[in-house]
């Protein structure tokens, strides 16, 4: 299956192999990148979260609330972006895709976000709303642990290419 789906960009990746970027561009941007976006933009938005469910102060929990609610959408998009080009980064360096625990940490990641988007987007469940905003904040939490181990699978995956 790895194969397969390494042929489907294949076209892509030979677009941007031809633009001859160097080396360390290829191999060390998408972590860079995503760096970024899991150590500081996730970090604030997981801290807002919490935040605001833990904090006594009433305006103290209204604006970590909006920020979070602000930030964890874009964050889940550039997570899912930086998903895609990390993958396409393994093609453009013809590695197999499927093989690595970075890879499988990433995708679980990915499901995590996307089932706490749909618990927000959906009110929280309505009657049951506290229990799934405490589902909520846990399965948040599991996806921020989890970048850890991720980011942990692809500094030796880097280093291994």
């Amino acid at each position: 299956m790895g194969e397969h789906l390494s042929e489907l960009l294949e076209s892509i990746a030979a677009f941007f192999r031809s633009l001859n970027m160097p080396k360390p561009i290829v191999q060390w941007g998408h972590p860079v990148m995503m760096g970024i976006v899991v150590f500081v933009m996730g970090s604030y938005v997981a801290y807002a979260g919490w935040r605001s469910r833990i904090t006594k102060d009433g305006e103290v929990a209204m604006k970590n609330r909006a920020d979070h609610r602000q930030l964890a959408p874009l964050m889940t998009l550039f997570i899912a972006l930086g998903y895609t080009g990390g993958i396409l980064s393994l093609v453009m360096q013809e590695k197999p895709i499927l093989e690595s625990s970075h890879f499988w940490t990433g995708s679980v990641v990915l499901i995590l976000l996307t089932i706490n988007g749909i618990l927000s987007v959906t009110g929280f469940g309505g009657e049951k709303k506290e229990r799934f905003r405490t589902i909520h904040a846990y399965v948040g939490s599991s996806a921020m642990i989890l970048l850890i181990a991720h980011a942990i699978f692809g500094l030796n995956l880097g280093f291994s290419l």
